[in-house]
């Protein structure tokens, strides 16, 4: 039951207990209003969902960082039940998002462990690895690196997990790459589970077998990264610049080896950068404006990594954009930007007709590229941006979808705004992109819409990147009707995707 008006914390309180147990379909009595909402499994969608119901209630926009900043039922409520005393409720709609996104000085965070040096001055590079460490393997991008590693060089890979025991990490890479139609029996000897934590310090690893890894690696993959659409910066320091530090860390010690990172397009998210071309040669100096904590992340780590390279690390830089299926299979993560953006726009029956280029580039191409890059001397202390070198505007999409069977159209963007408030199903995967999608974090800051619907953002060239690639035979499909109708094949036949 949810009170008809919220007057007090308690109601709050009770209004949130009863949601919660409602999503995790349990009995609102196993609720424990002092434990952190993340213990109960509680996902950014799902999070979004009490978030945008909690608007409707206090009529009021509620912050989906308050999530982080107050983890608790009981917390949240007293928190929020304060701000709807000073509003008094005579202005609707008051946005109480300000308080709780504070601007960070990006280039303050941007300090790398003065312990961090290179080892030694001396270094051997090799294109033939036996032992390479990779972060990421039961992510998306970092299944396809493991197999693109396990299929271009004949190392063992070493891969941090975790896992209850070494039996279950193994499992669990090994079900990640069966889940994207990678899997092959004759891997199974050559992956090597490293139980640990991105987030803690060495890794999660003890100083033993840290030092371990150390002597014995040839070289080290990051890919893992905690992507949260939602947590500020302070809440994703830890795994993705922390983590990164430690990386670092890995790779300068005892033995040196290449740290091969990789890193995002986002860095360029600030507006500054809006209309510009940006090389991979660039050196990102800007950070201001750019407020999404994800990005934040990204740009100090990548800072980190140049530091690294600076005291004498050898380094390569990889900047991959959103990242799309398989360009062959089409098998990719359903979960994702893009296709939660297609799915719900499909339901809706409309697309925003904004100035939108699609530039994703395919999963295949990304891991094939870095794998590829990576082995060869040259690259060396660079960069590579890895965006789709023909981008296409969302109209193809658009019409390309037409031409499935289905009926959408082209509404202007503010249009599309107001079909989005209205949604009231959680069915639809846009209800709970809503607090993202829509202008809601601050009049001050760049938002997602502006990034990626109205196409403020820089050019992002790669010509350097297909120059360095040549002779390799390793080319970007090309994002056509053949492209669609792979990716469209895979969203059906999984039930992504309902036809009719």
């Amino acid at each position: 039951m949810v009170p008809k008006k919220i007057e007090s914390a308690a109601d709050i309180q009770e209004w949130m207990v009863t949601k919660l147990a409602e999503l995790l379909s349990v009995e609102p009595e196993t609720i424990d209003v002092e434990q952190p909402l993340e213990s109960y499994g509680l996902d950014s969608s799902r999070a979004m969902v009490l978030v945008t119901q909690l608007e409707k209630i206090l009529d009021v926009e509620v912050s989906p960082v308050l999530l982080w900043h107050y983890p608790t039922i009981e917390a949240l409520s007293q928190r929020l039940a304060e701000d709807c005393e000073e509003n008094t409720y005579d202005t609707p709609n008051t946005s109480v998002t300000s308080k709780f996104s504070p601007v960070v000085n990006l280039q303050d965070e941007a300090v790398l462990d003065p312990r961090i040096y290179p080892a030694s001055s001396s270094f051997a590079f090799t294109s033939t690895p036996d032992n390479v460490f990779l972060t990421g393997a039961t992510g998306f991008l970092g299944a396809f690196l493991a197999y693109e590693l396990l299929q271009q060089t004949n190392a063992d890979i070493y891969c941090l997990v975790r896992a209850a025991n070494i039996h279950a990490g193994k499992s669990k890479i090994k079900s990640n790459l069966e889940k994207y139609g990678i899997w092959e029996d004759s891997f199974e000897p050559r992956i090597m589970p490293i139980l640990g934590d991105l987030s803690q310090p060495l890794l999660g690893i003890s100083q033993e077998a840290f030092e371990m890894l150390a002597a014995n690696m040839d070289a080290v993959y990051h890919s893992a990264a905690t992507l949260n659409y939602v947590y500020p910066y302070s809440a994703l320091k830890a795994p993705n610049v922390l983590g990164t530090q430690e990386l670092l860390r890995l790779a300068s010690s005892i033995k040196v080896k290449p740290l091969h990172y990789v890193s995002s397009v986002a860095v360029f998210e600030s507006p500054i950068y809006a209309g510009q071309v940006v090389k991979e040669d660039d050196d990102f100096k800007h950070w201001e404006g750019i407020f999404l904590g994800y990005s934040q992340t990204k740009w100090v780590a990548e800072r980190l990594v140049k530091i690294a390279k600076e005291r004498g690390l050898p380094i390569t830089i990889h900047r991959p954009p959103l990242i799309s299926g398989h360009s062959e299979t089409g098998i990719g993560n359903i979960d994702d930007f893009i296709n939660l953006m297609i799915k719900g726009c499909l339901q809706m029956g409309s697309f925003p007709d904004v100035d939108y280029m699609m530039d994703m580039s395919p999963v295949d191409y990304v891991s094939k590229s870095i794998v590829h890059l990576s082995l060869q001397k040259e690259s060396l202390g660079k960069a590579f941006n890895l965006q789709h070198p023909q981008p296409v505007p969302l109209q193809d999409l658009v019409n390309w979808v037409r031409k499935f069977g289905f009926s959408v159209e082209l509404i202007p963007y503010e249009e599309w705004q107001n079909q989005l408030v209205n949604i009231s199903s959680s069915d639809n995967p846009l209800y709970t992109l809503r607090p993202f999608l829509l202008e809601r974090w601050s009049k001050e800051q760049l938002t997602i819409p502006d990034l990626y619907l109205k196409a403020k953002r820089p050019f992002i060239s790669c010509e350097a990147t297909i120059k360095a690639l040549a002779g390799s035979n390793i080319v970007c499909p090309p994002i056509d009707s053949n492209l669609f109708m792979i990716y469209s094949a895979f969203l059906i036949e999984s039930g992504f995707i309902q036809m009719g």
